[in-house]
């Protein structure tokens, strides 16, 4: 509903329906107050109201003022502060036709543009147990978790302020809502519930929007499929999913080397596992070499902290007893002993290294390492020819790594090369030989090899040299020939060579070719050590995910699968591209576009830009078939591979980090205005969404350039830098001083508030958004968007919607059933439409 439309209807409210203003004095007060306002409201006015209706103190003061003048009767309203008085004022709205009098029609005036909050539907109320409105309490207003009834305008939750302050280098920070990160307090509950149904409620008109997003959706997609089987000893191993259920289930068949032959085995059914929880999830997963036992972890809250299970897949029995808060498994070569890592508790950290006997009481488990440094995690796995079980220890920065002979695993592990700072490295093994992925040399790395009992770095002989354009992002070793996985101009490339004999040395034999200028290929699953073929998947902006087969005999590659998109999909409706923005130092910045040809219309599309840009992460160019429902209504839309990432090696992520942060943000900042000035997107109709560290490249940006985004979508987003990294006592904060840096260092500490997202919030007006988060994350707590989205309603000064939704069942990845995962991206894509003016 527009502000003018509020107008017409509150101008006839005070002669309107008199039944209803008969049973209540100081209602009537207010409504006659409320006229004598809005029948003389010029253009000043009319953006008090829109102020006030958002909860503005400053402007209900000057409103109530002017109702004051007219003057209508005082002496109850007098007893009532501002915002008690403003309480009123929106109940005096009325909110269906049959409220107005018929003798006295609303006028129609010609609407003014921008968002305003719209009425519950009464299909909104059904689905809508508790609407928040604002309290009449004399202290301050609450959310009351009252019903709405038919007069209610929705207000949002007001989340109540209690001071804290906190004193680091001659600079207090004050946080006036670190109380919302008690998930025990009653309260905080109410909150969060009370934020979920008032973002319901302003998303009620978007209801019938959402089922044709969701269904759209679904149609896209092959309910009943499977993916492609892969052989690992005398198995072929896959997944397969059935219409109507949300999770996947893991099979296998029995077979030789040229395919599966036997019957189907159900190995896991998530479905069956998932009964009775709200979320669920597999997590780690090995198999004994002899094919027997299944060890493998499950996580029922979202939290990620996983329980170990062992069942015996011959007779179908899992093992009674557990252990909780397992990271890696990995069995050893006599299909009895089986070692997995733990967390610890509070820091979220893998940090020990257990050995369990099958058959045996977990209390009777031997702990075999345990890292006291808070900065690293340790897994393990065995190597692809199944020689050594490999024990690594790595932080953002540093690796070590140890190993153990898979036939001996009560013998000690050994070092491969100890830890040292900056240095990283990874290994695995091939005829008496480690070949190391090392950094020592270089950003990009290089690798080397040395001898299996004697792998001090004297003996490290070089096979690939570091290149400062080409990083050397993994290698992929097999008996005769091993694939270099290396990114160049920010693009993966997959390079083969080929040994020329039982030693190390190898020749160059070619490269797999792609044919889109922007595309995501990686290795498959390539479980078999001796072979002379090699599986890899590869998709694009427009290509649906596919596997081949490289046979490297003929140097052909063969598809055998490719993601069915059923709906009447086209691809040669799409295109991609990729272009350059130039960031304010200079810099190039890659950009991947994508949109529907025919519905290309130079510099009025709307635009939606994604961003994520932190931790090395390079940004896949992946195709999903979600994403269509946008491209299919004009929405143009852009990649940015902004500095942080790895999309250009480990320069580009050094580019973006600790004291060179802000690179990230004035990156995306280029971007988007490169974008517009280029005439990919219209400049008033920009969508910009980023997810956990791209949710504080969402913040930082929308504090920076609040003027150049019409809407934010932000998923679980690190918001609140500073007081998360001054608690060592949260999980994964002192890891996470090698990205951002330490605050007890001033100098960190100084630079770090001048970008956290929290900290930077003012009064201006900010975009509209639409912050998610889930109770259980256990990455970005939930508190850090809560408590941004409770102090950003007390400072922006725009009427646009600010809608928090917390999912109470969920973790960082949303919900975990395929069906319900759709629901959340419908509501995403709804809401993003409609602040663009699309629907």
């Amino acid at each position: 509903m527009t502000t003018t439309e509020l107008q017409s209807k509150s101008a006839v409210a005070g002669t309107a329906s008199k039944k209803r203003l008969r049973g209540n004095p100081l209602e009537r007060l207010a409504r006659e107050s409320a006229r004598k306002v809005l029948e003389n409201c010029d253009k000043i006015a009319q953006k008090l109201l829109d102020r006030a209706l958002e909860g503005d103190l400053s402007s209900t003061k000057l409103l109530i003022s002017l109702a004051e003048k007219a003057p209508p009767p005082q002496s109850r309203i007098d007893k009532l502060d501002p915002l008690q008085k403003l309480a009123l004022l929106r109940q005096m709205v009325p909110v269906t036709g049959e409220d107005l009098d018929d003798d006295e029609p609303a006028e129609d005036p010609e609407p003014e543009s921008g968002p305003q909050s719209e009425p519950l539907d009464n299909a909104a109320r059904e689905n809508s147990a508790t609407v928040p409105a604002l309290s009449a309490a004399a202290d301050e207003p609450q959310y009351t978790g009252k019903a709405m009834t038919q007069d209610t305008i929705v207000s949002p939750p007001v989340a109540r302020r209690e001071h804290k302050e906190t004193t680091l280098h001659g600079v207090t920070l004050t946080d006036d809502y670190a109380w919302l990160r008690d998930k025990s307090n009653p309260e905080v509950t109410s909150y969060l519930q009370a934020e979920n149904a008032y973002a319901e409620a302003m998303t009620a008109d978007l209801a019938g929007l959402r089922e044709q997003l969701y269904n759209e959706m679904l149609s896209h997609i092959k309910q009943t499929d499977e993916t492609v089987p892969f052989r690992d000893g005398n198995w072929w191993y896959f997944s397969r999913t059935e219409e109507g259920k949300q999770y996947a289930i893991f099979c296998r068949r029995r077979g030789t080397p040229a395919g599966p032959e036997g019957e189907e085995e159900v190995i896991l059914d998530g479905n069956l596992l998932a009964e009775g929880h709200a979320f669920f999830a597999v997590g780690a997963t090995d198999i004994t070499d002899d094919g027997r036992w299944l060890a493998y972890t499950t996580d029922t809250t979202g939290f990620r902290q996983y329980t170990l299970h062992i069942k015996d897949l011959e007779t179908g029995e899992t093992l009674a007893g557990g252990v909780e808060r397992v990271g890696s498994v990995v069995w050893a070569a006599d299909n009895a002993t089986l070692f997995y890592s733990v967390e610890d508790e509070k820091q979220k950290r893998q940090y020990q290294f257990w050995r369990h006997t099958r058959g045996t009481d977990h209390a009777a488990d031997v702990l075999v390492y345990q890292d006291d440094d808070e900065r690293f995690n340790i897994g393990a796995g065995r190597t692809r020819d199944g020689r050594y079980i490999i024990l690594e220890s790595s932080s953002h920065t540093t690796t070590e790594c140890q190993w153990l002979a898979a036939n001996d695993p009560a013998g000690p592990f050994r070092m491969i090369s100890a830890r040292q700072d900056e240095h990283e490295y990874s290994i695995d093994h091939r005829n008496g030989l480690w070949f190391i992925r090392t950094n020592d040399r270089g950003r990009n790395f290089r690798l080397v090899t040395a001898p299996v009992e004697d792998p001090a770095r004297e003996n490290w002989a070089e096979r690939i040299p570091h290149r400062v354009d080409v990083m050397l992002e993994d290698i992929d070793l097999f008996a005769g020939f091993f694939v270099a996985c290396e990114r160049e101009d920010g693009l993966p490339r997959l390079r083969l060579w080929r040994f020329t004999g039982d030693g190390p040395e190898a020749d160059r034999s070619g490269e797999i070719s792609f044919p889109e200028p922007a595309y995501s290929a990686s290795p498959h699953v390539n479980r078999i050590f001796d072979t002379a073929k090699f599986r890899y998947g590869y998709q694009s902006l427009v290509t649906p995910s596919s596997v081949f087969e490289y046979d490297l005999a003929t140097r052909d590659s063969a598809l055998l699968k490719q993601l069915e998109v059923p709906g009447g999909f086209d691809r040669t409706l799409y295109a991609s591209e990729r272009i350059r923005a130039t960031a304010p130092d200079g810099v190039q910045v890659p950009v991947s576009i994508v949109y529907r040809k025919d519905k290309r219309e130079p510099g009025r599309n709307p635009l939606y830009v994604y961003g994520y840009g932190s931790y090395g992460y390079s940004l896949p160019l992946g195709f999903g078939s979600n994403r269509l429902s946008l491209l299919d209504r004009g929405v143009v839309m852009a990649y940015a591979h902004i500095r942080g990432g790895g999309d250009l090696g480990e320069p580009w992520h050094d580019a973006g980090k600790m004291l060179v942060k802000r690179n990230t943000f004035t990156d995306f900042i280029a971007v988007v205005e490169h974008l517009t000035a280029s005439g990919y997107g219209d400049r008033a109709r920009v969508a910009i969404e980023g997810g956990s560290a791209g949710g504080l490249l969402t913040g930082a940006v929308a504090n920076m350039r609040p003027d150049l985004f019409h809407v934010v979508l932000s998923h679980v987003p690190f918001v609140d830098v500073m007081n998360t990294m001054l608690d060592a006592s949260l999980p994964l904060t002192v890891p996470e001083y090698e990205e951002w840096g330490d605050p007890n260092d001033a100098t960190y500490f100084k630079y770090m508030l001048s970008y956290s997202p929290y900290d930077n919030l003012k009064p201006t007006a900010y975009p509209a958004m639409l912050v998610k988060t889930s109770l259980y994350d256990s990455q970005v707590m939930y508190w850090e968007p809560a408590k941004y989205v409770a102090k950003l309603r007390t400072l922006k000064t725009d009427s646009n919607p600010l809608l928090l939704v917390t999912n109470m069942e969920a973790g960082h990845g949303g919900a975990s059933g395929r069906y319900d995962y759709l629901k959340e991206i419908a509501f995403d894509f709804a809401f993003l439409l409609r602040e663009l003016g699309v629907v």
